[in-house]
């Protein structure tokens, strides 16, 4: 079984830890948070993964070699210029001819791919992404207006429940099928498959899973796998 990371982005908000350090090579307890992910995939039956390269490539490509250290066959895409989350996939388009996974290479999770990909190919779903309910608290009062403007609710400091994308999706080579030339990203992929009537379904994970892009989140991710590496880590 194949995965596509996706290892290029410049890791904006982690700056200035990312200016001369690419995201994916970002320690978590005292692993790179990519190696944990690979070591996640390999144990769910994964032996192939491409890494989409861009930012630092070499310290990547220099890091996981091809590898053979985890029992998998790496190899890379290296974009020349920034693609967006989607657009590096269209390299890729003549050489799936499987169902496959595609993920950002930044996630700290316990997600279970293995079943990720089961409902892929038992729903008949062109892409399936994987959903998690993430909680964000609002520290302003949130007023709810009517179309008149008269004030007809008030809530201080709400916290608000929102579904949303994990960063990791199971697709069907046909998902690629018209990705255009030049920057892309997953969300117009998605919302363009939609268009052409293609079937896209979720999968909702109900334990734990953070990406590392923000500060905050960066602190927690090693919190928790510093407190509890055996619920993240395959064990041998």
């Amino acid at each position: 079984m194949r995965a596509v990371i996706l290892a290029g982005g410049r890791g904006t908000r982690l700056r200035p830890f990312t200016t001369s350090f690419p995201k994916p090579l970002m320690p978590v307890g005292d692993l790179p948070i990519l190696e944990i992910l690979l070591r996640q995939l390999k144990a769910h039956g994964v032996d192939e993964v491409t890494l989409l390269t861009g930012h630092l490539a070499y310290l990547l490509e220099g890091y996981f070699e091809d590898g053979r250290r985890w029992g998998i066959n790496i190899d890379y895409v290296r974009e020349d210029q920034p693609l967006g989350t989607a657009g590096p996939l269209r390299q890729l388009a003549d050489q799936l001819t499987d169902d496959f996974f595609v993920m950002n290479g930044d996630l700290l999770t316990d997600l279970d791919f293995t079943a990720l990909m089961a409902q892929h190919r038992a729903g008949g779903a062109t892409v399936t992404v994987s959903v998690h309910t993430r909680a964000e608290k609002i520290d302003l009062g949130v007023l709810k207006i009517d179309a008149s403007g008269d004030l007809v609710g008030y809530e201080e400091k709400p916290t608000l429940k929102l579904d949303v994308s994990m960063g990791a999706y199971a697709m069907s080579p046909a998902a690629l099928a018209d990705i255009p030339a030049g920057p892309y990203d997953m969300p117009q992929l998605i919302l363009d498959l939609l268009a052409k009537g293609q079937r896209i379904r979720s999968w909702r994970h109900q334990g734990f899973w953070l990406d590392i892009g923000r500060v905050d989140d960066y602190s927690l991710a090693n919190k928790m796998f510093t407190e509890n590496p055996s619920g993240f880590l395959p064990q041998a």
